[in-house]
């Protein structure tokens, strides 16, 4: 009986990681430009957050990888903060200009014997890539598919726009699950990965 209620003592304080860019809180031509499926902002900005809070509980970090809001009426960052589950981490994107002083433009993580940087635009030339490190980006929404599909292994990068990943974060576990070496495209998260 006691390691019954360790184990699910250990399940309740599990700490997740999880992964999301460019949910571009209000910014109403995004919905056009990225042919998201919502009639308005509202309805936008309702479901990204409701997303995210059904995903991502107070224990977890979330890296968050650029443009958070844009538009020239949008709500401050610290708006939306407030309103997002988790320990968030928040890696500078394109947009955010009024972002935390404690974002940064990129970040390193080591997990379960993968190594990755994450970044918001992947441009090379923006960011050292170290040997056998995946690249995780945000940046290049669902406008760049042929190039930058959610898993590209050959260029070694995931694309967590929100578009690619059902508008709601990704976890490192489910990333590892999928046997990342093995992968050589994966169009969105919702797609049977081609492998090599």
């Amino acid at each position: 009986m006691r390691s019954f209620f360790i184990g699910l003592l250990n399940q309740v304080l599990r700490r997740n990681i999880y992964l999301i860019g460019d949910t571009h809180f209000d910014h109403h031509n995004i919905i056009r430009y990225c042919h998201r499926p919502f009639r308005n902002v509202q309805e936008m900005n309702k479901k990204l957050i409701r997303n995210w809070n059904y995903v991502v509980k107070d224990v977890d970090t979330v890296y968050f990888l650029g443009d958070l809001t844009f538009g020239r009426n949008s709500k401050p960052p610290n708006y939306w903060l407030k309103r997002l589950n988790g320990k968030i981490v928040l890696i500078k994107g394109s947009h955010d200009r009024d972002i935390s002083r404690k974002a940064v433009w990129h970040k390193r993580l080591r997990y379960k014997g993968h190594r990755f940087v994450m970044v918001h635009d992947p441009n090379p030339k923006k960011i050292s890539v170290r040997r056998g490190e995946w690249v995780i980006h945000g940046h290049m929404h669902n406008n760049h598919m042929k190039n930058y599909p959610f898993i590209n292994g050959a260029r070694k990068t995931i694309n967590v726009s929100a578009e690619l990943i059902n508008y709601r974060p990704v976890s490192m576990d489910f990333l590892v699950s999928l046997d990342l070496g093995s992968i050589k495209r994966m169009d969105t998260i919702n797609s049977k990965p081609e492998r090599w």
